[in-house]
């Protein structure tokens, strides 16, 4: 059977839409979050506030204004969702356990880490104990003492924290959760304590979680190559992914899609879920309902950046650790999504205490569209709303040309 072809600009409509960034929003309550997360799989958490919270903005592209309290009782009330590592530290599901707990099991890894932990024992003794006596508790609560007799040593910004690595490293090995936060501070407590009785602790072997991890990865990206899917959901731990996805294609579960850019068809493997076909359709037939928003720099459409490239042509990078002289674009810059386009993007600062939400800059992608001007400066508003801001405050001779008018 012969591949079925797409277009370019059908396989980013349905990888758009599988994002849930096309097409009617969910409502934007805690079951509206619930949706949105089951389809991405994972959200990704970043302390990075100068707009607002990674994981926040990321919900908020979805759901348009929400309150962010349905999102905090889901994971430190309700327990359906919690913190662990999926593709990056992030927000995952609590039904999801099956998938995290082989890892949590195989952990530590490197030797180095089995060496430092086990010459720190004293101190993984310590922290337990506090928390069985005393938790939740913040990091700064643990006083290291004399407890640490190898300190951790690291080339960047960890080295000597010895207690903040132990705690890591406890999550990571699945011994304490993140109960509850005070700001951006963790609060830890033992996994027992944290977990719902609820929870599914069904132990999957390695072939059948691959194959259900993959699926899952297929269908928050929409189309696919195996390399994609392997930076997506559970980044790294596909044991013998070509084996899942051929075990996958035999079963009716994924299809083998070709896209055709231009003329020419995309070299490589591609896969799209066979229940995704129908969506398909439907966009070809008219279902497609574009939104503009503004996307956080982690957004799951856009964390695989060599994705991002070659899907949308747009080539974002984080400036952060970036000399502010040799930026390009800005501290921290949120690109613009409309339609099924990057059209460009905004470096914004919110400052809190004034209620205002500073706009640094804006910039059009080559080729932008002039007359999503007013779409982008309408998305703009709309942020700043969720964010409590009260004045917006442009920098005008940052605004490109084609969209001054609508920012006026």
């Amino acid at each position: 059977m012969a591949n079925l072809t797409l277009t370019l600009t059908q396989a980013r409509r349905l990888a758009v839409t599988r994002q849930r960034l096309a097409g009617p929003r969910p409502e934007p309550s805690a079951a509206g979050i619930l949706e949105v997360v089951r389809d991405l799989g994972c959200v990704q958490i970043d302390p990075i506030s100068v707009v607002e919270r990674s994981h926040r903005t990321v919900l908020f592209s979805r759901l348009g204004r929400y309150d962010v309290a349905h999102l905090d009782d889901l994971l430190f009330k309700e327990r359906r969702l919690f913190e662990y590592w999926a593709h990056c530290a992030s927000i995952v599901l609590t039904e999801d356990f099956p998938f995290y707990r082989p890892m949590m099991r195989a952990y530590p890894w490197s030797g180095r880490t089995r060496e430092w932990v086990a010459q720190n024992d004293a101190l993984r003794r310590y922290i337990l104990g506090q928390l069985r006596r005393r938790g939740p508790l913040p990091s700064r609560a643990f006083e290291e003492g004399g407890l640490a007799p190898k300190g951790w040593v690291s080339t960047g910004w960890s080295s000597g924290r010895n207690i903040s690595r132990m705690l890591d490293f406890l999550w990571i090995g699945g011994k304490i959760m993140v109960a509850g936060r005070e700001g951006i501070q963790k609060l830890w407590d033992l996994t027992e304590r944290v977990l719902p009785e609820w929870t599914p602790r069904e132990r999957l072997a390695d072939r059948e979680l691959v194959r259900r991890a993959a699926l899952r990865a297929l269908r928050a990206l929409g189309v696919a190559t195996p390399r994609q899917i392997q930076q997506h959901f559970i980044r790294g731990r596909y044991t013998d992914l070509p084996r899942a996805l051929t075990e996958l294609e035999r079963a009716g579960a994924v299809t083998r899609v070709e896209i055709k850019d231009k003329k020419e068809l995309w070299a490589g493997a591609w896969y799209a879920a066979a229940d995704d076909l129908p969506l398909l359709e439907r966009l070809a037939d008219g279902a497609w309902q574009p939104r503009t928003v503004l996307l956080s720099p982690f957004d799951n459409l856009i964390c695989d950046r060599l994705r991002t490239e070659q899907m949308f042509g747009f080539d974002f990078r984080m400036e952060i650790y970036v000399p502010k002289l040799q930026r390009k674009y800005g501290y921290y810059v949120l690109p613009i999504l409309h339609g099924d386009q990057l059209i460009g993007r905004l470096d914004p600062q919110l400052d809190r205490e004034r209620g205002e939400l500073r706009v640094n800059a804006v910039y059009a992608e080559p080729g932008a569209p002039a007359s999503a001007g007013r779409a982008v400066a309408r998305a703009l508003e709309d942020l700043a709303a969720f964010l409590g801001a009260r004045e917006i405050l442009y920098n005008r001779k940052r605004v490109p040309s084609i969209w001054k008018r609508a920012f006026a």
